[in-house]
């Protein structure tokens, strides 16, 4: 009897997410150890037990492996799920909350050490920069479509700041070597984008 259609494409599903996830376990694991520039495409796939070739099926660059993930996606989803009486700064603040929870609950020590490698290496840190403006694209679009409206220089600055709250929040995590709590800290920086201040720290 043959086989349901849908059960090797999912399970070729979870081979290839299970080797994309252990191609960037193994890579942050010889970047930490040897340094980001000292460490090889090739050095990283062998350590993964694949070749380099599927190395590059997976990721285009040695970049993407440390910066690619689904967390923008992620977010999109969630800002179109925020209820539209919402105001703008509470739907982003609340859908990226959400979806930091939920990858801070499964990876924390993953994404700490992720962020720390990238604050830390001149080359990943402008790879983010370069990439920070098709996410604010992105954040402004999905709040514009959540009510049915283009986006414009309101949404496109409330974007820009959100990113802006998060992304220091994370560097001040990564600065107390994740001492703190990250959702608070997050929490924090939105508190001070509403103009409420906040305990300096």
């Amino acid at each position: 009897m043959n086989p349901p259609p849908t059960a090797p494409t999912g399970l070729r599903a979870r081979k290839k997410a299970q080797t994309r996830r252990t191609l960037q376990e193994q890579a942050l694991r010889l970047f930490l150890s040897q340094g980001y520039e000292n460490t090889t495409v090739e050095e990283i796939a062998a350590a993964a037990g694949v070749s380099h070739m599927t190395f590059f099926r997976h990721f285009p660059t040695k970049e993407a492996v440390v910066e690619s993930d689904d967390y923008d996606p992620m977010i999109v989803r969630l800002i179109g799920q925020r209820p539209t009486d919402e105001d703008p700064l509470t739907a982003l603040h609340r859908a990226l909350s959400h979806g930091l929870a939920t990858v801070y609950a499964t990876d924390r020590q993953a994404l700490l050490v992720r962020t720390r490698l990238v604050l830390r290496t001149p080359a990943l840190r402008a790879r983010v920069w370069e990439n920070q403006y098709a996410t604010e694209q992105l954040f402004a679009d999905a709040l514009a479509a959540r009510l049915q409206e283009e986006a414009t220089l309101s949404t496109r600055v409330l974007a820009a700041a959100s990113l802006a709250a998060l992304t220091t929040a994370l560097t001040c995590w990564v600065d107390g070597d994740g001492a703190d709590d990250l959702p608070s800290l997050v929490d924090e920086a939105f508190l001070t984008l509403r103009g409420a201040g906040g305990p300096s720290r």
